[in-house]
């Protein structure tokens, strides 16, 4: 059992790419089978980067190295970048933003509330040396500043922050080698300081073209074959590789108390300078690397016998090795009976600025699996090393890590010029299991396009026909952990991870615009026995505003809600109902969806009334309660659905009009004889409805007065929340929500539900939420034409002769608001239980080609979304052709439409002032700064050039106006004139 002193930190997720791995697993899979990424370039990479056949030709050319693929790819749209900002942007800045995203992902907490810090790392930008400047390729209208922004190191990790809005610190580390270790050592102490609640370290490396080979001098520290052999007899020096890494850090109690996946303990961290002990600049120091592996332990209060493996910095050169050891000897105090030594550069080379983070993530996951890793090409330890005297030893091959536990790793880092520095690791704390939690899951996926979105989708089905996986963790992690407010949206509601799988081909998806959102709440007639019950086992918010409700009754609302017979009784419809459609809107509240305005049905009114503050809740049940009991006392009735809207009924003195409905649809009460003979007179469709009463009648006006008396005990507040009125139809006013004598008419006058809804909808493209059992209101409300109005509809709660869970429904409807773009609240979804946070698959990027090839080699190549073209669109003239030609030149993009959004085009403020200033030029007329932010398309930018050459013509004639009439002034006429002037300027001073 491991003892934690408090300052421990949890590595909860991580992302990279290596040669030969795109990703961590795969990179984990090359470790345990010793296979290296270092591989032989072909002649056509060597052609593409520029080698010529004289140099492959020369003694020493070595066609070799570390290649990371596909670096000059990116999601340019994603992050918002134009074709040509993304050519010209360091393929370091473009991997390592992906890198991040990943990792936070992996981690499941991108898009999270924390405060989040960013420490990174990157080599020096040979993209910019080698094949942006002097080179006639580069995109057009680009300033020396736009260059230094995109490729400086400097902006590092201020971009990651930017793009993924991540409010911590965020500072590029550079040491040399060290770097990305460093930046490890810096994320551990900001956490520490609090400065940040999760913290992003890395680095990254690519020096392209990454495809050239080296040159090897005999005595310099390349490889004379392309093999790094660390620690071997046969070790000649090192191999250029390309790569990135990040890892994602919390401190240790927070991640526990999270539920995050933990991967490793980082135990401590230390970082120093060999300072002048050492015979060169250059040249690592025995004493210097000693330190801090020594600072290291002391920090993590761990005895250095306990560690079990050491990922080194282990170039393989003869200097380097020989010095290592002989610190690692001399740091450990106490050595252990064996420890292996490993070196991640015999996999995929030296990455210099990764080369750290790459050492740590091997480290972590050998910690995590209980698996010491080989090490590739090694026969026998360097003499010169002293191995054979030492407890260190290189492993062959992959194998189970002995006792005793916990199993522990210490990882170092020696920049040139003497950073160093030295973690050390522990394997993770056994999870803490979680409940099964609910019996139905909704899981959501989004992403920056449809084509993202399906592969989101497959690689997510795939995920879930594995074994062991929790459907309730992985739904809580894409609710909580990963993007949820990109454009194009799926949702899925299942009840295990085989079915979950299976509904994912028909899942739900779109890309809503963000609309209002209005709750309708049923009357009596909706409801049915063991409505929401399992709402009532399994949502805790529901079930506390159920349990407020029923404490205010005077009858066991629970068993009235499950006994059919009870429930049709009005004394106990009325505050079951209620007391349901309440509770149920206090959970979608709870989930963020909150609404514009509402509309009840009869009694559903005074729900709404409620959550508009007319009403207290213990008021509102008072008053529920004895409107119900009241009318339960009074001789039955009939109620009659009639096909007809309410202007076309032709009724006898003894039915009335109790609800209008819909264009064609009306309910009519009155006695049983008299509904019985109108109904036997009509030509249309009718039915008789289930009611025990004949509600909003001239039969409920006996109970009217008493009713009145009830009303006048209670306060009535303005309402806080617009509503409208089931009596007019109309909003309802203040003055009406405080006059008891209005919910005494709302008992007797007809229910103007048709004329409400139509109010409702006239307030634009809305969505409609029915807050209660069953889907009447919905059914009514699409008899209004609303995919016409651009409206949609949705239910909570099964109809009664649907056979699935309530929480189907009510989930996919959560689901379906969330892709139509109402801002819900996903994470409060499982905010009641704790759940964990898993690895799930990333995110894939839309990666297109944005490259500008090395000087006479191949032509560049800028790939362009090609969805933004229509070829119906007419050719432009004018103004108009002359802004789009210089956004079209500016931005890299060959076609642009009249009404293309200027920042979804991927345009920024400082290529803006580049653009306005052409459009001076161009055009003669000068726009103020913030022209494309007020006008961000071409047609606007049109309308605004034209008011201001208005403006100026109006100037130029007013001009001309003075002119002519001092011209027909005499000299003392012109003197007096100008006198005057100035009196009137001295009067307006004084």
């Amino acid at each position: 059992m491991t003892e934690y002193t408090g300052f421990e930190i949890a590595v909860v997720g991580m992302a990279g790419r290596f040669p030969g791995a795109s990703t961590v697993d795969e990179f984990w899979d090359n470790v345990l089978a010793g296979e290296t990424g270092v591989r032989r370039f072909t002649d056509e990479e060597l052609d593409a980067a520029g080698v010529t056949a004289e140099r492959r030709a020369e003694p020493g050319f070595v066609p070799m190295g570390g290649a990371l693929e596909g670096i000059e790819l990116f999601d340019a749209k994603l992050f918002g970048y134009s074709p040509r900002d993304a050519a010209v942007l360091d393929p370091q800045q473009r991997v390592f933003l992906e890198t991040a995203w990943h990792a936070l992902e992996h981690a499941g907490h991108l898009g999270s509330q924390d405060v989040v810090g960013v420490y990174a790392s990157a080599s020096i930008d040979t993209y910019l040396l080698r094949h942006l400047l002097n080179n006639p390729a580069v995109p057009g209208g680009l300033q020396p500043l736009d260059l230094l922004l995109a490729n400086d190191k400097d902006t590092l990790a201020s971009r990651v922050a930017y793009h993924l809005d991540l409010t911590g610190p965020a500072i590029t580390v550079q040491t040399a080698c060290s770097s990305s270790l460093v930046t490890i050592h810096v994320a551990c102490q900001a956490l520490l300081g609090r400065d940040c609640d999760i913290a992003l370290a890395g680095g990254v490396s690519i020096r392209p073209p990454v495809h050239e080979g080296y040159q090897h001098t005999e005595g310099g520290i390349l490889a004379a074959d392309g093999r790094c052999m660390p620690f071997d007899a046969d070790a000649h020096g090192v191999v250029a590789g390309n790569g990135v890494a990040a890892v994602v850090l919390r401190r240790l109690e927070d991640a526990l108390a999270d539920g995050d996946t933990i991967h490793a303990v980082v135990k401590g961290t230390a970082v120093n300078n060999d300072g002048a002990d050492k015979v060169g600049f250059t040249a690592p120091s025995v004493n210097g690397q000693a330190r801090v592996i020594r600072a290291a332990h002391e920090l993590s209060e761990v005895d250095s016998s306990t560690i079990g493996y050491v990922e080194a910095h282990g170039t393989g050169t003869a200097l380097g090795d020989p010095i290592e050891v002989a610190a690692l000897t001399k740091a450990f105090v106490n050595p252990p009976s064996a420890c292996a030594l490993g070196s991640v550069k015999a996999l995929v080379g030296h990455l210099d600025a990764a080369a750290g983070v790459a050492g740590f993530v091997k480290a972590s996951l050998a910690v995590r699996d209980g698996v010491v890793p080989p090490s590739p090409y090694f026969t026998a330890p360097n003499p010169e090393t002293g191995l054979e005297n030492s407890p260190f030893f290189v492993n062959r091959e992959a194998q189970e890590w002995p006792g005793p536990r916990p199993r522990r790793a210490g990882i170092s880092g020696f920049g040139m010029g003497g950073t160093n520095a030295h973690a050390v690791l522990e394997e993770p704390p056994s999870p803490e299991p979680m409940g099964p939690g609910r019996s139905r899951q909704l899981l959501v996926l989004s992403a920056g396009s449809e084509e993202a979105l399906g592969e989101s989708r497959k690689r997510l089905a795939e995920h879930l026909t594995a074994d062991n996986v929790s459907l309730a963790d992985v739904a809580h992690t894409l609710r909580t952990g990963r993007r949820t407010n990109l454009p194009h949206r799926l949702a899925v509601v299942a009840a295990d991870p085989a079915e979950a799988a299976s509904v994912l081909a028909s899942a739900w998806t779109g890309s809503g615009d963000r609309r209002d959102v209005m709750f309708l709440f049923p009357g009596q007639g909706s409801q049915y026995a063991g409505m929401a019950g399992q709402l009532d086992r399994e949502e805790p918010v529901f079930r506390a505003a159920l349990d407020e409700c029923a404490a205010l009754l005077p009858f066991d609302l629970r068993e009235v809600l499950a006994d059919a017979e009870r429930l049709t009784r009005t004394r106990y419809t009325q505050p079951a109902l209620f007391a349901v459609e309440y509770s149920l809107a206090k959970l979608w509240e709870h989930w963020g969806v909150r609404p514009a305005a509402m509309l009840g049905h009869s009694v559903g009114e005074y729900v709404a009334a409620c959550l508009a503050g007319v009403f207290s809740l213990p008021d509102a049940v008072k008053l529920i309660a004895a409107r119900g009991e009241l009318m339960d006392r009074l001789p039955g009735g009939a109620m009659l659905s009639v096909s007809l809207g309410a202007d076309e009924l032709a009724l006898p003195a003894d039915v009335h009009l109790a609800a209008s409905n819909a264009p064609a649809l009306s309910t009519v009460a009155g006695t049983f004889d008299a509904v019985e003979r109108f109904e036997a007179q009509l030509s249309v469709t009718s039915r008789r409805l289930h009611t025990s009463h004949a509600f909003h009648s001239a039969m409920i006006d006996p109970m009217l007065a008493e009713f009145a008396a009830k009303v006048s005990e209670v306060e009535l507040r303005e309402p806080r929340i617009p509503f409208v009125s089931n009596v007019t139809g109309t909003w309802i006013t203040s003055g009406e929500a405080t006059d008891p004598g209005y919910w005494v008419r709302h008992a007797r006058e007809a229910v103007r539900f048709s004329e409400g809804l139509r109010t409702l909808l006239a307030e634009g493209p809305v969505n409609l939420l029915e807050v209660g059992p069953g889907n009447v209101l919905t059914t009514l409300a699409r008899q209004h034409d609303l995919a016409g109005g651009g409206h949609a509809a949705f239910g909570s709660l099964r109809h009664p002769r649907e056979d699935k869970h309530d929480l189907e429904t009510t989930l996919s409807t959560l689901g379906r608001l969330w892709i139509a773009g109402v801002p819900v609240d996903l994470a409060a979804v499982t905010a009641d239980e704790r759940r964990r946070r898993v690895p799930l698959p990333g995110y894939p990027f839309a990666r297109e080609r944005h490259w500008v090839d090395l000087p006479g080699t191949a032509a560049p190549q800028v790939v362009v979304n090609e969805e933004r073209v229509s070829a119906a669109e007419p050719a432009v003239t004018g103004d108009l052709a002359v802004i789009t030609g210089i956004w079209q030149e500016l931005l890299g993009i060959p076609r642009i439409s009249p009404h293309d959004d200027y920042f979804e085009l991927g345009g920024h403020s400082l290529l803006a002032t580049q653009i306005l200033a052409r459009i001076t030029a161009e055009l003669g007329v000068s726009l103020p700064a913030g022209a494309i932010f007020e006008a961000p398309t071409p047609a606007r930018l049109v309308a605004l050039v034209e008011q201001q050459r208005g403006e100026h013509q109006e100037d130029d004639d007013e001009f001309a106006r003075l002119l002519a009439e001092i011209r027909d002034m005499s000299p003392e006429e012109l003197r007096a004139e100008l006198d005057r002037e100035r009196d009137a300027q001295e009067i307006s001073q004084s």
